[in-house]
């Protein structure tokens, strides 16, 4: 296969070989049925398949530069799933190196969950990406298996073991979502090609500056602009950044920057070490303002009652508060934290290769 390139694009079945075999089967076949083609990944460290796989588990493990008898023989868990996800990386992005990757699915409880989205996260903004779980809905681990990727997650609510009546239902359902999305063509190449010409800028907002926002979109799009809008909830502007870098905008209007406060100060919408880093890097245009470093976001309500860390050695408490419901929480932030900030944005920006603009309103 790595000599060639394939006739026809494929949808990567991510699957666990040595005891889902008869589920994976069932749902390539329902893929198959549908006029794709399918390649079947094995990421089993337990024993043989039950089913041949197109890519074995051996191949996977060789690809991290293990074989899989050495693999199997370890005790840590930890470091068998990277060795495999490591591995199962290279070949995914192989087949899309060569354009021949159209999509990628997977099923499976907690540990076939991990491993799968951790090799869906590797793939770019618009390529299909499934995962059937029974393990979507535990807010703990949700967030996680997202990340800041495009990954569609559906609840399986049973657990995907054996095909009766309720597995065949939704592994149907699954193999009909992956089918429906890559049929849409998606995939930076596609963005690329229907967005050749137009220039495309990315806005941060959230709900403070609504109005705000919705002003700089009209403005921007009667001047012919794309204005492509990220809600700055820490996860959308961590995505935002990762476009960013993969060169998809030609601007930015970083109107709310506070994921950088909330990253310094622990709050909920912490964006990650190197957010308002990516349009200096690429030297491309961005104007800043100061929205949401007035505050940071400390809800549930629940978290004082229970003496949370960050309400203690934040003193939250005798703090003025902003509560619109019992979930989201708004704590004022202090002057001096707010000099902490405005010194890591400075450092962050001083490192620009393009033009910046920082606006402070006065009134």
């Amino acid at each position: 296969m790595e000599g060639m390139k394939l006739k026809q694009k494929v949808i990567v079945l991510v699957s666990t070989l040595d005891t889902k075999g008869s589920e994976a089967a069932f749902l390539k076949k329902l893929i198959e049925e549908r006029g794709r083609r399918v390649i079947l990944l094995d990421t089993n460290t337990g024993g043989e398949p039950s089913i041949p796989p197109d890519i074995s588990s051996n191949e996977v493990a060789k690809a991290s530069g293990w074989n899989i008898e050495e693999v199997r023989r370890m005790k840590e868990t930890d470091k068998v799933s990277s060795i495999m996800i490591e591995g199962a990386i290279k070949k995914v992005k192989f087949l899309l190196e060569k354009g021949d990757l159209e999509g990628i699915i997977s099923f499976g409880g907690a540990s076939n969950t991990a491993i799968a989205t951790s090799i869906m996260k590797s793939l770019p903004f618009g390529i299909p990406k499934v995962m059937l779980s029974s393990t979507a809905a535990m807010p703990t681990y949700a967030g996680g298996y997202f990340g800041t990727k495009d990954i569609t997650m559906i609840h399986s609510v049973v657990d995907i073991a054996g095909l009766n009546p309720l597995v065949k239902d939704v592994l149907g359902r699954a193999a009909g979502a992956i089918c429906g999305m890559v049929e849409m063509e998606g995939g930076l190449p596609s963005l690329y090609r229907t967005t050749r010409g137009k220039d495309l800028i990315a806005l941060t907002e959230f709900k403070f500056s609504e109005e705000c926002c919705s002003h700089i979109r009209h403005l921007l799009k009667e001047r012919g602009f794309e204005v492509i809008p990220f809600h700055a909830q820490g996860t959308g502007d961590r995505a935002m950044e990762e476009l960013i870098g993969e060169g998809l905008f030609q601007g930015v209007m970083d109107v709310v920057p506070a994921g950088v406060g909330e990253e310094l100060l622990g709050g909920n919408r912490a964006a990650g070490p190197n957010r308002l880093e990516s349009a200096g890097g690429k030297g491309i245009p961005q104007l800043i303002t100061p929205c949401g470093f007035d505050m940071l976001s400390c809800g549930p309500l629940e978290r004082g009652d229970r003496e949370d860390p960050l309400w203690v050695s934040k003193d939250i408490k005798n703090r003025k508060l902003f509560i619109p419901d019992a979930f989201r929480v708004q704590a004022r932030t202090t002057s001096q934290e707010l000099r902490e900030i405005a010194g890591e944005v400075a450092r962050k920006l001083n490192r620009s290769k393009g033009p910046v603009a920082n606006l402070i309103p006065l009134k």
